[in-house]
């Protein structure tokens, strides 16, 4: 294990040596020397033969040279010492290479390098993430939770390689046009009403004409946490609405060319409100149900519907119809499409996470 550390510890002092090296040859030739030593024991313990340099010697006998002369009764156990941090040295070594290609494999896979806690990783995409559970509470359940990481990892592996446009993944959404008639291509994109950075990317597919581009399919996804809790406030009841109003059709009045349910989420995401706040701040912080729910129904108003249409929209706002259809594109999305992260969309064959850039 020592010349296998030594050999990490001088790989890791490569930069260095090769900067210090510009300005006095002699310390890159020394260092070379040393390097070519090491690597040699280190290329015969790979094969598992044994190690006839006599490196592992020569770095044992060149730390302990001082302290034979001053105090000899010290040599046996800085020389165990020696054994151990070199052990540790390796094992801490092989448990990085292990970590960062976890990491990489999450990152290229499911978007993002921390499994668990998505909106974590710096260099995933920017998200609302849909977070595991509490984490673990014992080593064991950590173990478990590693594991568990890795098994999500290679379930996702697959998606890389997928023809998405041609799959019938069985997700309930709202189409964009009213009347369902587009030509234009198919495009499915997943938010939730109350995360920051779907509004972020609404308002580029808005300004970047995406809507225009594709006939897209509105899945309004609460994102909850490990515990069933719901991320942001009046999410679920937002996504109620959405999935009511759909259900419930057109009105006899509505007059424009994109659906009520994209309206309801376009003024969400770009409009303000009396208070000169965003409507997604006054859900998200302000509004209780009961003042979230009034203004839901004073929109479907303006988008035509009369006195008894809204009471059968508010009703199955809250029938175990709209809550089966939140739980079943609750598992799509998780165990289907492997999201990680809102918003996802698919368009042109492939799965983009995180916000939408033209």
């Amino acid at each position: 294990m020592v010349c296998i550390a030594a050999f990490i510890i001088l790989c890791l002092m490569s930069v260095i040596v090769g900067f210090l090296s510009i300005f006095r040859r002699d310390i890159g030739k020394r260092w070379w020397k040393t390097f070519k030593k090491s690597w040699g024991c280190v290329g015969k313990r790979i094969t598992l033969q044994k190690c006839e340099t006599g490196f592992k010697d020569d770095i044992k006998n060149s730390i302990l040279s001082k302290v034979i002369v001053k105090k000899p009764h010290l040599v046996k156990p800085i020389s165990v010492g020696i054994e151990v941090v070199s052990v540790l040295i390796v094992l801490v070594t092989v448990w990085s290479l292990v970590e960062g290609a976890k990491a990489g494999l999450a990152l290229w896979s499911l978007g993002t390098c921390n499994v668990q806690r998505p909106e974590s990783c710096a260099l995933g995409a920017e998200v609302c993430s849909i977070d595991g559970d509490s984490g673990p509470k014992n080593p064991i359940e950590a173990v478990g939770y590693w594991f568990s990481d890795w098994g999500e990892i290679f379930s996702a592996i697959p998606d890389k390689f997928r023809d998405w446009e041609h799959e019938d993944l069985g997700l309930n959404g709202a189409m964009l046009f009213a009347n369902g008639d587009s030509e234009t291509k198919l495009a499915i994109d997943i938010l939730d009403p109350g995360c920051s950075v779907c509004l972020q990317s609404f308002r580029t597919q808005l300004e970047t004409g995406f809507f225009d581009k594709y006939n897209v399919q509105l899945v309004s996804f609460p994102i909850q946490d490990g515990e069933g809790k719901f991320k942001f406030k009046n999410s679920e009841l937002i996504t109620r609405y959405i999935h009511a109003v759909t259900l419930q059709g057109l009105s006899d009045e509505f007059a424009g060319e994109k659906s009520p349910a994209f309206e309801i989420l376009k003024r969400i995401y770009t409009e303000k409100s009396e208070n000169k706040r965003s409507y997604q701040t006054e859900f998200n912080e302000y509004y209780s149900a009961e003042e979230a729910e009034e203004k839901l129904i004073s929109w479907l108003r303006e988008y035509g519907y009369h006195t008894k249409e809204r009471e059968e929209i508010k009703e199955r706002a809250h029938s175990q119809e709209v809550t089966d259809i939140i739980q079943k594109n609750n598992d799509i999305v998780t165990n289907n499409i492997h999201a990680k992260g809102i918003p996802t969309m698919i368009y042109n064959g492939s799965k983009h996470t995180g916000a939408y850039k033209e």
